[in-house]
C-alpha cells in the first residue's frame, strides 16, 4: 500500500501531471509505443527520482509498457504531496512524503525495492547504495540507470573498487542529458526557485557560482542574462579558463566570500562554503545549493556561529551571527530548484526521461549479457532522442548524401 501524505490531494496533482504531459512530446510518443508493444510486461521497475509531475508522468509511461512500478522521492524536500497522491491513484505504488525524516526516507527507499525489481531508475545513487547492502532486494535485478552527475560519480567509484554488482547506464553522460538538462534545466530552475522564494531582483547583484561544470555553466549564464555580475570559483584550471573566456570573473572562494550577494553551489562536493567564508560574508546574503546532497554549504559551521535562527520566508532561514549579520540559507541547503520550485522545465525533462525510459528498455532487453560496470547510453538512443525532439519542435536537418559518406569514409576521427 502506498505511503503518501493525503490521498485527497490527488486532484491538484493530477492537474500538474496533465499540464506537463502537454509539453513532453517524446514521452507522449513512448507512451503510445509502449502501450502497444508492452516491452515491460511482467517486469518490476523501481524509480527514485524527485517526486514531482514530470517524474510521475515517467512512471505512468513505464506502467503503460506493462511494468509494475514503485516510486519514491530522491530528496525529502522535493516531494510534492499532491503529485504523489495522484500518481498513487493512477495505480503506481508510491512511498513519498514532503519533509519526511531521515528514517522515513530510508524506509521509503526500502519499501520501493521490497518487491524485487528487475530494473531501477536512480537519482543520486540511494537505491544503488541500499541494493548493495541487501542482496535479497537485488535478487531479480538486471540493472538500471542513473540520472545525476553525483550518482554517476558514486557508481564509477564502485566500479573502480570492484564493488558494483550489476550493470548501470550513465544517463547523465548522454549528450541529450547533460548538454540540456544540466545546462538549461539547472540554469533556469535554480533561478526560478531563488526568485520565487525571495521575491528579490537578480539584476545588479554579485552572484558567486561554485563549480563550472555543465550545471554551473547554466547557472552562471542565466545569472548573467538576468543582469548579475558573476564570479565563478573552481578547482579545475581548465574549467576556470573556460569560465574566464565565457566572460566571468574567476577567483577562490576565500576571495569571493566577501563580495557575493547570492551564492550558488553546484559542485557535487562537500564543504565548498565553510566557516571562514561565513565569517566575512555581507549581511543579508543568500546561500543556495544546487548540488544533489546538502553538504556543499557547511551547515554545522553555520549553526555553530549562529546565536539565533529565524524563519524569514517559506524555505528561507536566517542565521543571525554574533555581530548581527544575517546569512539566509535557502531550502535547508538542499536542492534549491526542487525544494523551492518545480525543478527543470517539462520540455527539458522530456529529453532526460525519454533517455531513462529507453535505457531501462535496453537494460531489460540485454539482461544477462552485460558486465557489472557503468555503461554509456547507446549512441543510437541518444541520436534517436535528439532527432525526435527536433521533429517535435518543428526543425529539420540535412542528411548525408552517398557521395559525402564515401568522401569521409577514410577519415580517422
Amino acid at each position: 500500500m502506498s505511503i503518501v501524505r493525503d490521498m485527497e490531494l490527488w486532484p491538484s496533482g493530477e492537474q500538474k501531471i496533465a499540464w506537463v504531459r502537454r509539453y513532453m512530446p517524446l514521452l507522449n510518443h513512448l507512451e503510445a509505443e509502449f502501450e502497444a508493444e508492452k516491452p515491460f510486461l511482467d517486469k518490476r521497475i523501481a524509480v527514485s527520482v524527485h517526486m514531482e509531475a514530470k517524474t510521475a508522468y515517467l512512471c505512468q509511461v513505464l506502467a503503460k509498457g506493462g511494468a509494475e512500478v514503485r516510486a519514491t522521492g530522491s530528496n525529502p524536500l522535493s516531494t510534492q504531496d499532491d503529485v504523489a497522491a495522484a500518481l498513487a491513484r493512477s495505480g503506481v505504488e508510491v512511498f513519498a512524503l514532503h519533509g519526511c525524516t531521515g528514517g522515513e526516507y530510508e524506509e521509503h527507499l526500502r519499501r520501493t525495492l521490497e518487491f524485487g525489481p528487475h530494473a531501477i531508475v536512480d537519482d543520486g545513487g540511494d537505491l544503488v547504495q541500499l541494493l548493495h547492502g541487501n542482496s535479497a532486494l537485488s535478487r531479480n535485478l538486471s540493472g538500471g540507470c542513473e540520472e545525476t552527475t553525483t550518482g554517476v560519480l558514486r557508481l564509477k567509484a564502485r566500479e573502480r573498487a570492484g564493488e558494483l554488482f550489476f550493470p548501470m547506464i550513465s544517463v547523465n553522460d548522454a549528450n541529450c542529458k547533460h548538454l540540456f538538462d544540466n545546462r538549461y534545466g539547472t540554469g533556469q530552475s535554480v533561478w526560478d526557485g531563488i526568485m520565487r522564494s525571495t521575491n528579490l531582483i537578480v539584476a545588479g547583484k554579485t552572484v558567486v557560482v561554485a563549480g563550472y561544470g555543465w550545471c554551473g555553466k547554466g547557472v552562471s549564464q542565466k545569472a548573467k542574462g538576468l543582469g548579475a555580475r558573476v564570479i565563478v570559483t573552481e578547482v579545475d584550471p581548465v574549467k576556470a579558463i573556460e569560465a574566464v573566456m565565457d566572460g566571468f570573473t574567476v577567483m577562490s572562494m576565500d576571495e569571493a566570500a566577501a563580495l557575493g550577494d547570492v551564492f550558488v553551489t553546484v559542485t557535487g562536493c562537500k564543504d565548498v562554503i565553510v566557516g571562514r567564508h561565513f565569517d566575512i560574508m555581507k549581511n543579508g546574503v543568500l546561500l543556495a545549493n544546487a548540488g544533489h546532497f546538502d553538504v556543499e554549504i557547511a551547515k554545522p559551521d553555520l549553526l555553530a556561529r549562529a546565536k539565533e535562527i529565524l524563519p524569514m520566508r517559506p524555505n528561507i532561514e536566517g542565521y543571525v551571527m554574533e555581530d548581527g549579520r544575517v546569512l539566509n540559507l535557502m531550502a535547508e541547503g538542499r536542492l534549491v530548484n526542487l525544494a523551492s520550485g518545480d525543478g527543470h522545465p517539462a520540455e527539458i525533462m522530456d529529453m532526460s526521461f525519454a533517455l531513462q525510459a529507453l535505457s531501462v528498455k535496453y537494460i531489460l532487453e540485454n539482461a544477462g549479457n552485460l558486465d557489472n560496470r557503468v555503461y554509456p547510453v547507446p549512441k543510437a538512443i541518444d541520436q534517436y532522442v535528439a532527432s525526435k525532439k527536433l521533429a517535435a519542435m518543428g526543425f529539420s536537418i540535412d542528411r548525408w548524401s552517398d557521395e559525402q559518406r564515401e568522401y569521409v569514409s577514410g577519415w580517422q576521427v
